[in-house]
């Protein structure tokens, strides 16, 4: 597949070309790896977890996934992370460092997400938009059902918890 660019007349769009003559609407977005440590079974051994949210709303709801939503006009795809998770879980955080980008055909549009390893600087994660929440460990992190796209970053999330 390949991405065109179409000019509107009130603001570019990107949409992706299926390649059976059809095209798909992008739209771009970030998520959050929030990483956090919790003691191990001995002192000297901390265990790395990731926070996953569930929806809670939409044609998606009840998946897993990392957290975060729409790149605002204007904001950088960092400045927005940090914004919608403040939104989101009333949480302040900071990106630690790029990721990964998932680029995902959904049925009726195609998603591309900026993903950022972020660390909690402020606050404790409160439940503003999704139903549930879990921190998973590299032991626990495929117990959920994450949502198709989140699936394709799940390796590269789970070196960064060795």
């Amino acid at each position: 597949m390949s991405l065109h660019k179409i000019i509107d007349k009130k603001e570019d769009k990107c949409i992706r070309d299926r390649g059976d003559g059809s095209y798909l609407k992008t739209v771009r977005v970030v998520g959050a790896v929030i990483m956090a440590e919790k003691d191990g079974e001995k002192a000297a051994e901390p265990q790395k977890m990731i926070f996953a949210t569930q929806r809670g709303y939409g044609d998606y709801k009840d998946g897993w996934e990392f957290p975060g939503g729409k790149i605002e006009e204007g904001e950088t795809p960092e400045e927005a992370i940090v914004r919608e998770i403040k939104e989101e879980l009333d949480t302040l955080i900071k990106v630690e460092k790029y990721v990964d980008t998932i680029e995902y055909d959904y049925p009726t549009f195609h998603l591309s997400m900026d993903c950022f390893l972020c660390s909690i600087v402020e606050g404790e994660p409160v439940l503003k938009e999704h139903e549930a929440a879990q921190w998973l460990t590299k032991e626990t992190i495929d117990s959920v059902d994450w949502l198709p796209a989140d699936i394709t970053i799940l390796d590269k999330v789970k070196e960064l918890l060795n």
